[in-house]
């Protein structure tokens, strides 16, 4: 851990001269200039004098405030020696800092010899700053412990460390509390979140921070909740005084509860502190808005410091306008920066522009390096070339490591090999993860197999994720559960929809031909003509036989044989029996047996039995009636 203590310990004195002088403003002591600037509690009545010419400061220029302490300091004054020392010590120059600090650490003034401590810590002798450290904390300075206990922990000497460490903590010094917390955090230790409250309460922002990230972690069940309250005013906290990793972590906080536009200024504030996450949350804030300027902007922002997540976002950005060669230079920026996703973007980009020998190149490059999704799309790659033995091996890395589409294409890759129960608990795998597809077909199976109840499960929560096939199947379980239900009577009221005829028009209405079909079918059992033809004109318009067919029938019973017959002959062409017969049928009775004859010879091709017998007959009866 890189030492710290130089500017801070220097920072801290500057707090204690502060809190004392005032000290002495009410009357309290007077005390030396030197215990002033240490915090030091010895007192020397003959430097009162000096005491109360540092009172008076606040009125002066800093020039004004030098010359004095350097004319008491050349007069011999110890306490002006010291204040003088730190005074150039802040600044930097340290040949003038140094006979002063050691003329008032001889005349064992505790703030000298922790600021001369400082100093050779400053000129690169660590051990001899060392030892004017333990001088100063042995008398009483909480700094000096600081820097000490600093200093053993740098050396490994961890319990040394943790000792000078706790003695400037329970001194009240608060870079103390924070550099011991660090320590006992590192150990693992719960103590360090007792100090990290008190470094924090005091105003310390990274300990605010880290307090934060703490009861985050390590606050479990009944209290989680309130302890993410607490963590985010802490996190409030700290990015109010300018941490930006803490505004990074409240935008994410409050962008994660959907408060998009505090988000926003939060990510703006910690990215302008020149946190590239930041700039690169703000991008996708941006682009949700609509604002894609905005966006690229500051994703150039956050990929020019080194974001990976940036170069892609800007890489897909580039990407969707076609412009490639850009895109493929931010893939390769994300590359460079570690993410792997810039090797898995860089795939899917030559597989778009069919690159299949470059894409492969790409997925194994990112599946190598553990891209879970990129080993799927090379398994998908290898199994398009017919390379399925290739592939296997790739669908499983890729789904142990938790991919819910391998884990499916698994399934499939099972299936086509007639390994039903291999393939079922692959589907079963990426069903529990929420895979939709997966569902149905696990779904599917069981159903086979006769687990009706089991089926229903799986089938409404393919269903609920938006799969129309398993709003049909589930539709067609729930009915036949269902008991019989008696035909309406003429003038009874008509019962409310089912569950399933509800599913059945979930489906159509995502365009499921089969369950059209069905509601039209549900429809006209309820007298519904209107809705009926609605549905069979729209499953018939997409390609259904069966629509075309249903159609036809209604349109038949309502009088418009000639657009019956239109769509009679487009479900018998595209392979309909009973479409077929009716147009035979439809034809004898207009005297064309010749057409007849055609349609019944179709209509026995097609079937099924019943129909076909029933064409055979009437085409015997039409070449009976032809020869005649």
């Amino acid at each position: 851990m890189g030492f710290m203590g130089d500017r801070s310990t220097l920072l801290e004195t500057g707090r204690f001269v502060r809190a004392e002088v005032e000290v002495a403003a009410a009357g309290a002591v007077k005390t030396t200039g030197v215990a002033l600037a240490a915090g030091a509690d010895r007192v020397d009545p003959a430097s009162a004098e000096v005491a109360d010419a540092i009172v008076a400061e606040a009125a002066d220029t800093d020039a004004e405030v030098e010359a004095r302490h350097r004319r008491a300091a050349d007069a011999g004054d110890a306490g002006s020696m010291s204040v003088l020392g730190a005074l150039l010590l802040r600044r930097g120059e340290l040949d003038a800092a140094e006979p002063y600090l050691r003329a008032a650490t001889g005349a064992g003034d505790r703030a000298a010899a922790n600021n001369l401590g400082v100093l050779l810590h400053q000129r690169g002798y660590p051990e001899e700053a060392a030892g004017w450290w333990r001088i100063a904390a042995v008398a009483g300075s909480a700094a000096a412990a600081h820097a000490l206990g600093r200093h053993h922990r740098e050396r490994g000497d961890e319990p040394a460390a943790e000792y000078w460490l706790r003695q400037s903590a329970e001194s009240g010094h608060t870079l103390g509390a924070h550099a011991l917390a660090d320590l006992l955090e590192h150990r693992g230790d719960a103590g360090a979140g007792r100090w990290l409250r008190v470094a924090a309460e005091r105003g310390h922002r990274e300990a605010a921070y880290r307090l934060a990230r703490h009861l985050t972690k390590t606050v479990k069940g009944e209290g989680k909740a309130e302890a993410a309250i607490e963590a985010e005013q802490w996190f409030r906290q700290a990015a109010a005084r300018g941490h930006r990793l803490a505004a990074l972590r409240l935008g994410t906080l409050l962008e994660a509860r959907g408060e998009l536009k505090e988000a926003g200024r939060w990510y703006l504030t910690s990215a302008k502190d020149g946190e590239a996450r930041a700039a690169c949350a703000l991008g996708f804030l941006l682009r949700d808005a609509g604002d894609e300027d905005g966006a690229a902007t500051w994703w150039l922002r956050a990929a020019t410091d080194g974001d990976g997540n940036a170069a892609n976002a800007l890489g897909a950005l580039h990407a969707a306008r076609g412009e490639t060669q850009t895109a493929e230079r931010w893939y390769r920026a994300a590359m460079d920066a570690g993410d792997d996703n810039g090797a898995y973007n860089l795939g899917l980009l030559c597989a778009a522009q069919d690159r299949n020998q470059q894409a492969e190149q790409w997925y194994r490059r990112a599946a190598y390096a553990g891209h879970r999704e990129a080993a799927n799309a090379l398994a998908i790659l290898l199994l398009q070339v017919g390379d399925a033995a290739g592939a296997e091996p790739w669908f499983s890395k890729a789904a142990e490591a938790g991919s819910v589409d391998a884990a499916f294409n698994l399934g499939i890759l099972f299936a086509s090999r007639d390994e039903d129960r291999t393939a079922l608990k692959w589907y079963e795998r990426a069903a529990a993860a929420g895979h939709t597809d997966a569902a149905l077909q696990v779904g599917i199976a069981l159903v086979r197999d006769g687990e009706e109840r089991a089926a229903e499960r799986h089938l409404r929560c393919a269903a609920g994720g938006g799969s129309a096939e398993a709003a049909f199947r589930l539709a067609s379980l729930l009915e036949s559960l269902s008991p019989p239900t008696d035909p309406v009577g003429l003038g009874e009221s008509v019962a409310e929809k089912s569950e399933s005829e509800e599913w059945y028009e979930r489906a159509a209405e995502d365009g499921h031909r089969r369950a059209q079909v069905r509601v039209g079918m549900l429809a006209a059992s309820r007298g519904d003509l209107g809705t009926a033809e609605r549905w069979y004109r729209e499953a018939a318009e997409a390609g259904s036989r069966n629509g075309a067919f249903n159609l036809g029938l209604l349109l038949a019973r309502e009088g418009n044989e000639p657009e019956a017959a239109l769509w009679w002959t487009r479900a018998a062409v595209a392979g309909h029996g009973r479409a077929a017969l009716r147009l035979g049928l439809l034809a004898a009775r207009h005297g064309d047996l010749t057409e007849g004859q055609k349609w019944c010879a179709r209509a026995v091709e097609l079937g099924p039995a019943e129909v076909a017998e029933r064409a055979a007959k009437l085409r015997e009866a039409l070449q009976e009636e032809l020869t005649a």
